[in-house]
């Protein structure tokens, strides 16, 4: 995964309607995690200060609603202390926890997130707590590794690399007592950055996979989303708010208007105007190319 939204968020958003500080993804007017970065935010920036737009990873939780995270560490400060948080976890209510718990303590840990929850259920009260909780202690300089008995008490597959991500940007520690990762992993080693590919690649095969449906449609005479609502007028509209005013996906989107078709008169999505958008930069950046 790109540290991008990182490099963003070093940054407080400038936005009026946004101005979140430093460690937060920037909010929509109706206090949602926006899907993208404000453009006056990430251009500020200078390796992005031409980039289209900026994409809220899915760690940031898009779209959900929108909290202040802790605030970064100040740069080069060395930790001061070591805290140890632990989680365990049980797939049913009949299977006990003692096991590790137990380990967990031997291991040093001095606070323990418990549930008995299964590995498909997308939300787990306290992992979420843990991981938060970790968040904020790193943001006040301390050290902190989250402890857990094996990697399978996390989740598997993407759900760990998620995971690990989400670790990874707060800078908090991971260890495994026993299993295939036992050990301590730094959120610079090997074992965070095997994972962030896991989800990188599982990411990429998922756009794939929508690519290609995309483009058996339109082979088919099909529409995509709400691409068909678009047109130039519309495209140079939005360039200008982006490009003049500076506006969010949403504020341009509310400034536009379709002219034709079922929805005459509404307002296209967010999610279509990021579309116009990109697209746009694409065959731009083909012209130049030839």
């Amino acid at each position: 995964m790109s540290d991008d939204f990182k490099r963003v968020e070093s940054h407080a958003c400038p936005m009026s309607t946004c101005a979140v500080p430093p460690g937060s993804p920037c909010r929509t007017g109706k206090g949602k995690v926006a899907i993208q970065y404000h453009t006056a935010r990430f251009r500020l920036v200078p390796q992005l200060a031409k980039t289209l737009s900026v994409p809220t990873p899915a760690v940031r939780k898009p779209g959900s609603v929108w909290t202040e995270l802790p605030r970064p560490v100040n740069a080069g400060a060395e930790p001061v202390g070591h805290v140890r948080l632990g989680y365990c976890r049980a797939s049913t209510a009949r299977q006990s926890l003692d096991a590790q718990v137990d380990s967990l303590a031997e291991a040093g840990v001095t606070r323990v997130f418990a549930e008995k929850i299964s590995t498909r259920a997308t939300n787990r009260p306290e992992l979420e707590a843990a991981v938060k909780l970790a968040g904020e202690i790193r943001s006040s300089g301390v050290a902190v590794t989250v402890v857990v008995h094996e990697h399978k008490r996390l989740g598997r597959g993407i759900e760990l690399a998620m995971l690990a991500e989400e670790l990874k940007a707060s800078d908090v520690g991971l260890e495994f007592l026993t299993g295939e990762l036992k050990g301590s992993h730094d959120p610079s080693g090997i074992v965070f950055t095997v994972l962030a590919a896991m989800s990188g690649m599982e990411r990429e095969y998922i756009r794939d996979r929508t690519l290609e449906g995309h483009e058996s449609a339109r082979k088919r005479g099909k529409t995509i989303g709400g691409a068909g609502v678009t047109d130039d007028s519309m495209l140079s509209m939005a360039l200008h708010l982006r490009d003049e005013k500076e506006m969010s996906l949403r504020d341009i989107a509310k400034r536009l208007v379709i002219t034709t078709g079922a929805k005459k008169g509404q307002h296209p999505s967010p999610a279509t105007v990021m579309r116009m958008l990109r697209e746009h930069g694409e065959r731009a950046a083909a012209a130049l190319a030839t």
